[in-house]
């Protein structure tokens, strides 16, 4: 069941919204060569607490960190630990918060120092692949139309759509109906209306779409070593267009 918010629930979510495109920003500010992922998810959490709020990823599942540090060939769920972040290294973090009984949720895949012109161009036709799915998050549209463009465009410039994990729902709970596929023909599923609150999420390989789960159970990877990038955001489908809540 899709759940509907109401106008003062979105305003809660924007709260929490905040909290995460905060927390983004100092990490993308702290990171550089030299600096480990357990440093980065230290940050994070710290400031997370600071405001209020908890990490939504911090014992999710049993999940042992407060955000999600993936980097090159890792898609998502990557363990922070005391890997040390390498010149020409992306890293893809997946943050989230729950403030007021309401979460956020969003990632960005980020250069570690000076990165090569395919790792550029991955990370940014990832995030714009977000954004021609974001255009179609509007009312009296379809949930696929959002999966149909995502995949257009990635597929356009010459990457393949992670299939095996979605975008969904968020609300009172981190994961929430719909699941929304990052693939897939337009004018299916549920109509949008106001008040959706979706999570999407775009995740692009340059190699091929197989992906696999590394031993530790949490940590997914390409399947043929190719780098992966992530972008995400919490956004409102309303009545003068989408809002994106996780925005700083």
């Amino acid at each position: 069941m899709i759940n509907i918010k109401s106008d003062m629930e979105v305003q809660f979510m924007r709260c929490a919204g905040k909290v995460v495109a905060d927390a983004l920003a100092i990490i993308e500010r702290a990171i550089k060569p030299g600096i480990t992922t357990a440093e980065l998810n230290k940050l994070a959490e710290e400031f997370i607490v600071q405001q209020g709020a908890k990490p939504s990823f911090k014992g999710y599942c049993g999940f042992p960190a407060s955000i999600c540090t993936s980097v090159n060939d890792e898609v998502v769920h990557g363990i922070p630990s005391n890997r040390i972040l390498l010149e020409g290294d992306i890293i893809s973090i997946d943050c989230g918060a729950i403030l007021n009984g309401y979460h956020g949720d969003a990632a960005r895949t980020f250069p570690v120092g000076k990165i090569s012109s395919e790792a550029s161009m991955l990370i940014e036709v990832t995030k714009n692949s977000f954004f021609k799915g974001v255009e179609k998050a509007i009312i009296g549209n379809r949930l696929s139309d959002i999966s149909a463009a995502i995949q257009c465009y990635a597929e356009g410039h010459g990457y393949s759509v992670v299939r095996d994990f979605v975008g969904h729902g968020i609300g009172t709970s981190m994961h929430e109906d719909p699941e929304i596929p990052n693939y897939g023909a337009p004018n299916k599923g549920p109509k949008l209306v106001h008040g959706m609150v979706l999570a999407i999420e775009p995740m692009i390989n340059i190699g091929k779409h197989y992906v696999k789960v590394k031993s530790n159970k949490w940590t997914v990877v390409t399947r043929d070593g190719s780098l992966s990038a992530h972008y995400e955001n919490t956004v409102a489908v309303l009545r003068n267009g989408p809002e994106i809540l996780t925005l700083d």
